[in-house]
């Protein structure tokens, strides 16, 4: 079982997004620059979550991207389904077809372990996330470097 980089960024990206938020939108270079995530690739991801519903835009200066609801109620089940993210254990990707067509043994096991992951990360929300301690140190660490090297180029 393996989620891809764009579950990855896709939850580190929202994950970004609603420690920043301060009620004023944060743009994907803010984002790109923090997380060291292409930009080109985070356009592509807001535009999957914006057509979710998970996030709105706000165009022109002072633009970005804003939540769209309450970081309490945004599971990080919902941000890897947005991006088209599946969290399948079976080789097979569920249709019980893994050895010559028919299920394979451990079709069942893999199956449950898929469904017990999903479960896990529905009831996960950003809130929860932000609200750890560990995600709290790293996004001041994130912060205090972006501050450094933008001293250093003034």
């Amino acid at each position: 079982m393996k989620l891809t980089t764009k579950g990855r960024y896709a939850v580190t990206a929202m994950l970004d997004l609603a420690l920043h938020t301060g009620g004023e939108p944060v743009s994907l270079a803010e984002i790109s620059e923090r997380q060291d995530i292409s930009l080109s690739y985070l356009e592509q991801l807001f535009s999957k979550l914006r057509r979710a519903g998970l996030v709105v835009s706000m165009r022109g200066p002072g633009g970005g991207y804003q939540l769209s609801g309450d970081p309490a109620k945004i599971a990080i089940a919902d941000i890897i389904a947005a991006v088209d993210e599946s969290v399948d254990a079976t080789r097979c990707g569920g249709l019980a077809d893994c050895q010559g067509n028919k299920r394979c043994l451990t079709h069942d096991l893999w199956s449950d372990l898929s469904n017990q992951i999903r479960v896990f990360l529905s009831e996960i929300t950003l809130a929860d996330m932000t609200s750890r301690i560990e995600v709290k140190e790293t996004a001041q660490r994130q912060k205090q470097k972006i501050e450094f090297l933008s001293s250093l180029s003034h």
